[in-house]
């Protein structure tokens, strides 16, 4: 297995299309548009053996409350067939050393669906839910409207 922060583009969609599989979700992302996101905001760090078997996604996430630089993890996969082996614990790790080398970062965020069965594996890692904190998404119409 091999872990790399600079992945190609290419790589970064093909993981993320497993993914997408993974969870009977739609995949949209044009692979220009993506290609470009890597360039200048969007980080990646890949596992492949030699096809892509792991995958963070992230960007940096600076924190007014903390005075601090994090990292928010947009997408963590892992391929069914490596679960279990400590590959999503590791792929955090390499985040977290990534942006702790450039930025001093304090902590990591991210999200996942309700009825995630990956939310355990959160857990277990140390992530909490803050109670006073909700995430919310603006979108379509309402998007469009901002004046």
């Amino acid at each position: 297995m091999q872990i790399t922060a600079t992945p190609s583009a290419a790589q970064v969609a093909t993981a993320l299309r497993n993914l997408a599989q993974d969870m009977n979700d739609p995949y949209r992302m044009d692979d220009s548009l993506l290609a470009r996101a890597l360039t200048t905001h969007t980080h990646a760090v890949l596992a492949t053996n030699p096809a892509p078997i792991g995958l963070a996604l992230y960007t940096l996430f600076p924190s007014t409350t903390r005075g601090q630089i994090g990292a928010f993890v947009t997408d963590l996969w892992v391929d069914k067939t490596q679960r279990g082996i400590g590959l999503g614990r590791t792929l955090l790790a390499h985040v977290r050393d990534e942006v702790t080398a450039q930025w001093g970062a304090t902590f990591l965020r991210l999200n996942h669906y309700t009825a995630s069965p990956a939310a355990n594996f959160y857990a277990r890692l140390g992530f909490t839910q803050k109670p006073s904190e909700i995430w919310v998404t603006l979108e379509g119409d309402a998007l469009r409207d901002l004046t």
